[in-house]
């Protein structure tokens, strides 16, 4: 028999390179792809025990624009799969914990006092977190994969898990604007107003920056020049300046 909590916990297998995922693609192609008119509060953020005490250790480590950013990431998730994925099953719960821990090794008690990149520092402590939370082994591992891979922009092969597709494609239509087209400008409008982005561009370019500087060796130079050195502008922390959809909101 099938492991059900291979769908539950949200380890489905999807294609990991979005270009094929949306390729041919019967509401997400065309100059009008379809952008099914949702607000922010369609979308209300799930509530539990293991919920409310990880967001509460969020809430406490990360700053408020990283803290909002982990929101809206939640809310374009699951309205993009609502509109051009209505046949994916996965826990909502799940990838909420993921949502709001996926940035958490940016948070200064870890950014600076660990030589891995924050992605992985990242995961580490959110699988410790969620076990140490009362959450299950399987539901930890899903968070964590997603976590570790939320920034594998350029990995075109194979496949991800259902949950850490829809981090990626949240995460960076968040933080540069890919894709916003498949959703309503009312629910941009409406969550950036529920969690305001108060300068998210500058502030997460910023953090990237600094790891950069920090850590040259990091995941997060897979967006730079090969070698890159400190001194040379950052690719990936222009694109997050330029992200000309949320510049009305920042």
């Amino acid at each position: 028999m099938t492991d059900p909590n291979v769908t539950f916990y949200g380890f489905t297998p999807v294609v990991r390179d979005p270009d094929i995922l949306f390729a041919n693609h019967p509401t997400a192609n065309g100059d009008h792809p379809k952008q099914d008119l949702f607000v922010a509060d369609d979308f209300p953020l799930p509530t539990s025990p293991l919920v409310d005490s990880v967001k509460a250790f969020v809430k406490k480590e990360l700053d408020e624009q990283t803290f909002n950013h982990s929101n809206r990431v939640y809310i374009y998730g699951v309205a993009l799969v609502k509109t051009h994925f209505p046949q994916w099953s996965y826990d909502l719960e799940t990838y909420y914990l993921a949502c709001l821990l996926h940035d958490i090794g940016t948070a200064q008690k870890y950014l600076a006092t660990t030589k891995m990149s924050f992605e992985f520092k990242g995961a580490i402590v959110a699988r410790d977190l969620i076990l140490q939370s009362g959450g299950v082994e399987d539901q930890a591992d899903s968070v964590c994969d997603a976590i570790i891979r939320h920034q594998d922009i350029f990995v075109k092969g194979g496949n991800i898990t259902m949950i850490g597709q829809i981090l990626q494609l949240a995460t960076i239509l968040d933080n540069v604007g890919i894709r916003a087209n498949l959703i309503h400008p009312r629910l941009i409008e409406t969550t950036t107003t529920a969690f305001p982005r108060k300068g998210w561009s500058e502030h997460f370019a910023r953090v990237i920056d600094s790891e950069l500087k920090l850590k040259p060796w990091c995941h997060s130079s897979t967006f730079e020049v090969p070698n890159w050195k400190e001194g040379v502008q950052s690719n990936f922390a222009t694109d997050v300046r330029c992200n000309n959809v949320m510049k009305p909101f920042d």
